[in-house]
């Protein structure tokens, strides 16, 4: 018999915990998977600076836990698992049918996507070693804590432009890596970019290795037309080639754009189809922040209440 509840929320995170807290304040009864990665991309982050509230700062995995302990005070359900299949309902007040590990139904009157963004990586071994040492995919996270020092920002869009001049404010030196010998980024953001005197491009250029025991002391990169190597002291690594939201199990059902970001209604979190939410940085690429993730959670869980509200 398939388990019916008034909430899911699909995902961890930020966005997810606070829809939480929200929905359970509610009286909505909320039950979340969790997914694969309890916490999300933040439980990679090492340092949390700027979350309003932590004075002193904290780490992702303890913000979480946090969050986590907060969502169950008020009688969050949270559950380690991950949703599968979905069969959602294109009915107001119709129920949306969810299959967890291939094999627990669920059937429930609202639901809320909070599945995020997965950063993309080289997939480098060293890279992946010194996440949180050093090797990071957001600037603004991050950035601070390089205040003075050298860094490579690897990557040749409008994201990667934008790191490089981000950073550039803060630090000594900025080595941008670009693989082609062009830069896809808008001529703005380009000349931005060349306008910079502390930001170094250097095209067909590629990270061979992250050099480092615990924390990232350079990289050998590789120049791929001449095959010459360079090691390049620095102490932080920016990885700016894009996200990929988690966003597979939607497609077809849910309107996404070209790259998988779920489209939500004007200044609300309401998809195409009614009585599913989308929170946080699933439909968020533009600041991609654990404040703004936990703004659209809240955000959610009030559209999810009034949707309730309004089949009574």
């Amino acid at each position: 018999m398939a388990e019916k509840i008034k909430c899911l929320i699909i995902g961890s995170g930020p966005a997810g915990y606070t829809a939480a807290i929200y929905a359970a304040r509610a009286d909505m009864k909320p039950v979340m998977y969790t997914g694969m990665q309890m916490g999300g991309q933040l439980t990679t982050t090492t340092e949390v600076d700027n979350f309003p509230g932590y004075a002193n700062g904290t780490d992702g995995t303890a913000m979480m836990n946090d969050l986590q302990k907060q969502a169950e005070r008020f009688g969050t359900e949270v559950r380690f698992g991950m949703v599968t299949k979905v069969d959602l309902s294109t009915e107001v007040g119709g129920i949306h049918k969810v299959i967890v590990d291939e094999s627990i139904e669920i059937e429930a009157e609202t639901v809320i996507i909070s599945t995020g963004a997965t950063a993309k990586y080289l997939g480098l071994e060293s890279e992946q070693r010194l996440i949180g040492g050093g090797v990071s995919a957001c600037a603004t996270c991050d950035g601070f804590f390089y205040k003075g020092q050298d860094v490579v920002v690897v990557g040749a869009g409008d994201t990667a432009a934008e790191e490089a001049t981000y950073l550039a404010n803060i630090c000594n030196k900025v080595t941008l890596l670009v693989r082609k010998d062009y830069m896809r980024a808008s001529k703005a953001m380009q000349h931005r970019v060349e306008k910079t005197q502390n930001i170094e491009v250097l095209y067909n250029t590629e990270i061979d290795e992250v050099l480092g025991d615990k924390v990232v002391e350079g990289v050998r990169a590789i120049n791929n037309q001449t095959k010459d190597t360079t090691e390049i002291p620095v102490t932080g690594v920016f990885i700016a080639i894009g996200h990929k939201p988690n966003s597979d199990l939607f497609k077809g059902v849910l309107n996404m754009d070209e790259v998988g970001y779920l489209i939500t209604e004007g200044k609300s979190t309401k998809t195409n189809l009614p009585g599913v939410f989308a929170a946080g940085d699933i439909q968020d690429k533009e600041y991609r922040q654990a404040v703004t993730a936990a703004g659209s959670g809240c955000m959610a869980a009030l559209d999810a209440e009034r949707y309730l509200g309004a089949l009574e």
